[in-house]
């Protein structure tokens, strides 16, 4: 397992689905496309925008401290026909149990949590590639999260069945 950090998000030029970039400390990067729901939770949580109630992942983990346990990394463990696979790690007294979890729903727990992403080798070597530094006007960076608060905007009342 190598240890990776966010390095912010993309959008595919083509679908315009966003992409969670990860880079590792030698330059690899991961890039795995995720849902705009969940780019957008790993953006607020990256840019610490606070909500009046907790969205999901909040709730999640505070489900996981109020039974006594911690969220101790999370892990890219698989990838199959271009499907990524994760596990969220949690230490629990003497037990350590593991979730199966997306990746993107796994990282948006790790950036609340402030723990360890961590990606197998065999998914690095299927998948990674080397880092470029240029970005790109596609790349967005993480203290960008004005874009992402556009896109919760545009959602009405009308349109969603329950309010934040």
């Amino acid at each position: 397992m190598v240890e990776m950090e966010i390095f912010g998000l993309a959008l595919d030029e083509n679908s315009k689905s966003p992409i969670l970039i990860l880079k590792e400390e030698g330059g690899r990067a991961l890039p795995i496309w995720i849902g705009a729901m969940e780019a957008m939770a790993i953006s607020m949580a990256l840019n610490k925008v606070p909500f009046p109630r907790p969205m999901t992942h909040d709730l999640l983990l505070s489900a996981i401290r109020k039974m006594d346990g911690s969220v101790v990394r999370v892990e890219v463990t698989d990838l199959e026909s271009g499907t990524f696979y994760a596990e969220i790690v949690i230490a629990s007294g003497e037990d350590t149990i593991r979730l199966d979890s997306r990746p993107s729903d796994a990282i948006a727990l790790a950036v609340r949590a402030k723990c360890p992403i961590l990606v197998g080798d065999g998914v690095l070597e299927e998948a990674g590639a080397p880092m470029q530094e240029e970005g790109g006007e596609a790349v967005i960076k993480t203290e960008d999260a004005d874009k992402w608060a556009d896109e919760l905007e545009k959602f009405s009342e009308e349109e969603t069945k329950y309010k934040m």
